[in-house]
């Protein structure tokens, strides 16, 4: 037999070498370099070859896999990999992501398994950050800065409405213009969603931040009540439930508070940090996140599901079908539910099997698992500022509220401040090349900073010290 041109026993050959190479490549990344500069060959092979004139066998595609690609990973399955928030993969939804391939469904909607799992995955989702669900509340996205780009429109929409007019038929010309608001230390896909919102940059008003790195509130209550004062018209509020650079926490209930008082959607960036409500130590700083009107975050990013998986989530479901739906009548299904299908809540029509490697990588893990690995985590972040406070050559930044700590290096704590930040700016490539520990530089209150991310269950407390380690050894080699 054959499928797609391809002898069923070469399939299952080719899939065999494949499940061996992903076993190796997961059993052995801890004891490799985290990461490394490619070769010149195999860099020209990967952006420069030819199309094939004709077909190559499997054999060979795995081949080149194991010799071209799995060399140089992006390095955040390894253990000691704290740059961005990139986790490592979770080892259920990298067994079921073939699966997905060869069903490959639309989830679009219908009556089949890959529409109808993501309804549970969307729910457990809601339900691990305390987020009200009711059923249409929600879809899987490519990522968060889809979802935050499905969830503002929901929020243009009804701002439009509540305005008397129908932005879908007449769109934003010759209207008051909207106003967003977002914190100093917002992610960037909130300011491209309102530009591709036709919002626009400066109808976005970016409120300063407190001593924690957080929204400061009096701020956003008194640039709201000045726009609306100048005949504007303010419609969201952008807070964030773990920043990206520092893990900041917003004052969620204080925030969810103003937007009530003024009439706003209530939009949490939790990509990253949704899921810190999940760590004991850190749950009464995640309060007033249930208020919100929606919710953005990443399964591919704490839970480690293979990218890409992100999620919208909102209170009311009638939004996102009044911003998105549009059914031609040859995609109707007559025997669909009152819920519709997925594509009438965004952006996408035809989109994958997103939900069999979140449902995977959550039924593995169990809702017990979730728990720890967000404790271990951020116990991680925690115990790493300690270390820092009590070392004589670095300082710590800001206060850690999930599982990021930022920091900067001061080898000579009287020396020059400017060679100081400099030194800061160049210690994070110089430590990658090293290849023992990867992670990333960042700038926080205009000055160089180290900023290590912790998402991988397998990173210990003497990886933390290594990273300290290598960092002092790469300032030594630069200052030498």
């Amino acid at each position: 037999m054959r499928a797609e041109g391809v002898a069923v026993e070469e399939l299952a050959r080719a899939g065999r070498e494949v499940a061996d190479l992903v076993a190796d490549h997961l059993d052995t990344v801890g004891g490799r370099r985290v990461w490394g500069p490619l070769d010149a060959a195999d860099r020209a092979w990967l952006t420069d070859q030819p199309l094939p004139v004709e077909g190559r066998s499997l054999t060979e595609l795995v081949q080149d896999v194991r010799t071209r690609v799995m060399r140089y990973p992006m390095g955040n399955g390894h253990p000691r990999f704290f740059g961005w928030v990139n986790s490592p993969p979770s080892p259920a939804g990298v067994l079921v992501e073939p699966l997905a391939g060869a069903l490959n469904p639309s989830c679009a909607g219908g009556e089949h398994a890959g529409s109808m799992l993501e309804r549970s995955v969307v729910r457990w989702l809601a339900e691990l950050v305390g987020f009200p669900h009711p059923p249409g509340g929600g879809l899987l996205t490519s990522g968060a800065s889809m979802a935050t780009i499905v969830c503002l429109a929901a929020a243009r929409h009804r701002a439009a409405r509540r305005a008397g007019w129908d932005v879908r038929e007449q769109g934003l010309f010759g209207q008051a213009p909207l106003v967003l608001y977002q914190s100093e230390e917002s992610h960037s896909c909130v300011l491209k969603a309102a530009e591709l919102l036709g919002i626009g940059r400066r109808n976005v008003r970016t409120v300063p931040v407190n001593a924690r790195f957080a929204m400061d509130t009096a701020a956003l209550r008194a640039t709201i009540a000045d726009d609306i004062g100048q005949g504007l018209r303010p419609f969201c509020v952008c807070a964030s439930a773990g920043t990206v650079n520092t893990g900041a926490i917003d004052a969620l209930d204080d925030i969810a508070a103003i937007t009530d008082e003024f009439g706003l959607w209530f939009h949490v960036d939790g990509a990253y940090g949704a899921l810190g409500v999940l760590a004991e130590q850190n749950r009464a700083a995640y309060a007033g996140l249930e208020r919100a009107d929606s919710l953005a975050l990443d399964p591919h990013k704490w839970l480690g599901v293979p990218v890409d998986c992100g999620c919208a989530l909102v209170r009311d479901p009638t939004m996102l079908r009044d911003a998105f739906s549009f059914v031609p009548p040859y995609l109707r299904d007559e025997s669909a539910d009152d819920l519709g299908w997925f594509s009438e809540y965004g952006i996408e029509q035809t989109r994958p099997f997103r939900a069999l490697r979140a449902w995977a990588t959550m039924s593995h893990l169990g809702r017990d698992g979730i728990i720890r690995l967000v404790q271990h985590t951020t116990r991680l972040a925690h115990t790493l500022a300690t270390m820092i406070e009590q070392a004589d050559d670095f300082e710590l930044l800001a206060p850690v509220s999930a599982s990021i700590t930022v920091f900067r290096h001061r080898p000579d704590p009287g020396g020059d401040a400017g060679r100081c930040d400099e030194l800061n700016r160049e210690i994070p490539a110089a430590v990658q090349h090293r290849g023992r520990v990867f992670f990333t530089g960042t700038t926080l209150a205009g000055q160089h900073a180290l900023r290590a991310c912790f998402l991988n269950p397998a990173t210990t407390e003497d990886d933390l010290m290594t990273l300290l380690d290598e960092i002092r050894a790469a300032a030594a080699q630069l200052t030498r």
